[in-house]
């Protein structure tokens, strides 16, 4: 093959790690904006933010403190989600990491029902989505958005500077390290499928 008939591809991968708590939902959709405003592709940010709401929504619900306004001392070290924002080539990857084996389910939902519309908004806007088990544990739901631009981010060694608060940064430990493998493990199986 010529260089000529090589697609160039490039990796984009920004992360972060939150509190499993019910305000993790409105920071997710904050970095979503952020990173795709970095990566030139604001265009992308409101499909993206939403996806991005309703998977953490689920994350929280699943591992995290149900209760909207937590005490410090009730958050552990293995209150954790972490999510991801990933590009390679004409694909954006919207993924959430949390601890819970269970898998979310779609909801059958009426027009009176006030939730469990969040998997259907996610396939409404997705091309696909879908549940990575990744080997660190865990599980990591993601939803796969096709660009039609490339990302483009400053070449002047700029980088994102994400402020989170600091009610919502987890303390360190295992179920922390546990997402951040399980993100890389996702990121690496997804080169793997290019070669």
């Amino acid at each position: 093959m010529t260089a000529a008939a090589q697609e160039v591809r490039t990796l984009h991968v920004s992360r972060l790690h939150l509190v499993a708590v019910a305000s993790a939902v409105s920071v997710a959709r904050a970095f979503t904006r952020q990173t795709l405003a970095h990566w030139k592709l604001d265009d992308f940010a409101a499909d993206a933010s939403l996806m991005m709401s309703e998977l953490v929504s689920n994350a929280v619900k699943a591992s995290g403190i149900l209760d909207p306004g937590p005490k410090p001392w009730q958050i552990k070290a293995e209150h954790v989600i972490a999510v991801q924002l990933r590009a390679i080539g004409g694909v954006l990857f919207i993924e959430v990491w949390d601890r819970s084996p269970l898998v979310p389910v779609k909801q059958s939902v009426t027009a009176e029902a006030e939730g469990g519309r969040g998997l259907h908004l996610v396939e409404a806007l997705a091309r696909r989505w879908g549940i990575y088990r990744p080997p660190a544990g865990g599980k990591i739901v993601w939803a796969e958005a096709v660009l039609t631009r490339l990302p483009n981010p400053a070449l002047d060694g700029s980088t994102l500077q994400l402020r989170v608060p600091s009610d919502m940064e987890p303390p360190p430990g295992p179920t922390k390290d546990q997402a951040t493998t399980a993100l890389m493990q996702r990121v690496l199986d997804g080169l793997r499928r290019l070669l």
